[in-house]
């Protein structure tokens, strides 16, 4: 075999080496991604139902039920256009309460998202931004609604 025959074997070989590693990273980095949906996009069938993934939204009001004598907690996230049913075995974040944007990370059992993790906002100003974007083009829609628009008040001159 000629030397330039070698080298050209010794180049193919790396290349390949290469793409592979390059495929089976990817492929990890695939596995490993964590999704965001809102309970909008999960009640529209867009979450995977095989695998992790977050949701986020705003504690429904009235939605928190603790179960007596186990750490098992049910509420509701809303983006205020759909409610998504939560349960949560554990022992959530201090700054946990109602009416307030969180962020959960699990699978769906049915209908109900089974959170492994819950994420609280850590002040009163923060909101985590996939919440605030999914939230705001709902309450933008909601402050756009015929019923909410204010009329102008009539031009100076005009009867």
């Amino acid at each position: 075999m000629t030397p330039r025959r070698k080298r050209m074997i010794t180049v193919v070989a790396i290349l390949a080496g290469v793409g592979i590693a390059t495929a089976f990273a990817l492929q990890s980095f695939q596995k490993n991604l964590l999704y965001y949906y809102s309970p909008s996009q999960i009640q529209a069938g867009e979450a995977p139902s095989a695998r992790s993934f977050r949701v986020g939204g705003l504690v429904e009001n009235g939605s928190l039920k603790r179960e007596p004598g186990s750490l098992e907690v049910r509420f509701t996230l809303t983006d205020y256009a759909h409610q998504q049913s939560v349960s949560y075995t554990g022992v959530l974040p201090d700054l946990f309460r109602e009416g307030q944007g969180v962020i959960a990370r699990g699978k769906l059992d049915g209908n109900r998202f089974v959170a492994e993790e819950v994420l609280a906002k850590h002040d009163e100003n923060y909101m985590p931004p996939e919440v605030k974007d999914s939230l705001k083009g709902h309450m933008d829609a909601a402050n756009n609604s015929p019923s909410n628009v204010a009329t102008p008040p009539p031009a100076p001159g005009s009867t």
